[in-house]
């Protein structure tokens, strides 16, 4: 049985992450009791049906009191036979406000005597212990329905029970390091198109940029010295049994030198590690 456990931050994505498992087959349950999912659980180890050979369960702050026994649940599963991944949704609070101002939903901690940002507030640290155990964290600040549906069904819903899912993202420094990252590369010392007039508007999955950067010494070099990097200690992830990587490069803008790299990168680890999937945070 592989077991998908969806938590994070209210507002963040949950519902839409839940809803993807469920279209591509797996079997859904949101809010059940913590206390109750461990009965769930050896239930359906014992009936053996394959109706329940891939379980999504959704588990947040609604769960309150017994959201405290969640981390040592998921430590017992994941020394169990069964595959147990916990996938961690957030997003900074000025996203979370707007959203629920937005919708005129109700956050579930808030009341007469807490306010919309202190019950954010208390939910994010409410949460801490669970963040420390994701195997991955999507940051949806800057996601889109959309965009989540569509790496949510890539990364999560689509990987294989033992495969390690690699995520190249590109990102720009002047918008913040991705908070998904496992390692982070700056690549703002490499020659900037920006500074070209006429790739200036372009970005670097254009023709014209990538000729103009793979030109240049210096890029192939970097390039170079991370994917030996990478092939080194990939390998390692593997063996510690990780079920997600996510590999980030960050340039000043986000647009030319880390796109180009992150997509040469993917390239150059397809055969050994593939499917490798891209992601760019600040191309529309």
């Amino acid at each position: 049985m592989r077991l998908v456990i969806i938590s994070g931050l209210s507002g963040s994505g949950k519902s839409v992450a839940l809803n993807v498992l469920e279209d591509t087959g797996f079997y859904c349950i949101d809010n059940i009791p913590v206390g109750l999912l461990r009965s769930f659980i050896k239930e359906i180890r014992q009936r053996q049906d394959s109706a329940y050979d891939q379980v999504g369960v959704g588990l947040d702050a609604r769960n309150l009191p017994d959201i405290d026994e969640l981390p040592e649940l998921i430590r017992e599963l994941r020394t169990g036979s069964e595959s147990c991944e916990l996938v961690f949704l957030q997003a900074n609070d000025d996203v979370l406000l707007s959203r629920f101002s937005e919708t005129r939903r109700k956050h579930p901690l808030t009341s007469e005597s807490v306010s919309l940002p202190e019950a954010v507030a208390r939910e994010r640290k409410l949460l801490g212990p669970i963040i420390d155990m994701a195997d991955l964290v999507i940051d949806t600040s800057s996601t889109t329905v959309y965009d989540l549906h569509d790496l949510v069904r890539k990364r999560v819903a689509s990987r294989e029970d033992t495969a390690l899912s690699i995520l190249i993202e590109s990102f720009g420094y002047k918008h913040g390091i991705p908070a998904d990252a496992d390692f982070v590369f700056d690549v703002r010392c490499l020659p900037n198109p920006y500074w070209e007039p006429k790739l200036r508007s372009l970005n670097g999955k254009d023709r014209p940029v990538r000729k103009f950067l793979g030109a240049q010494p210096q890029v192939i070099d970097m390039i170079g010295d991370i994917e030996t990097f990478l092939r080194q200690w990939i390998p390692h992830y593997e063996t510690f049994q990780r079920s997600y990587l996510t590999i980030a490069i960050g340039c000043t803008g986000g647009q030319h030198r880390s796109v180009y790299v992150a997509e040469s990168l993917a390239e150059c680890l397809q055969d050994a590690h593939g499917p490798i999937q891209t992601r760019h945070f600040e191309l529309s």
